[in-house]
């Protein structure tokens, strides 16, 4: 329950949906950062870097769908 300025109560408003592009943006930002750095790598290692990132992309796009 929510009480105004002059202590009588009002039904709550809500806002405006987050804005799941700003969230997915970011997501996916985080996970090409993962390619990083390849070249100091060694050709074996870039496999499970390549994994991390595939699995990072997969969860930001598919949190699109949940819209």
């Amino acid at each position: 329950m929510q009480f105004n300025s002059e202590g009588s109560w009002r039904a709550p408003v809500p806002g405006p949906p987050p804005d799941p592009t700003e969230t997915t943006t970011a997501a996916i930002g985080a996970a090409l950062a993962g390619l990083e750095g390849l070249d100091d790598l060694e050709p074996v290692e870039h496999v499970g870097r390549f994994d991390a990132v595939h699995t990072a992309l997969t969860e930001a796009l598919s949190s699109i769908d949940k819209v």
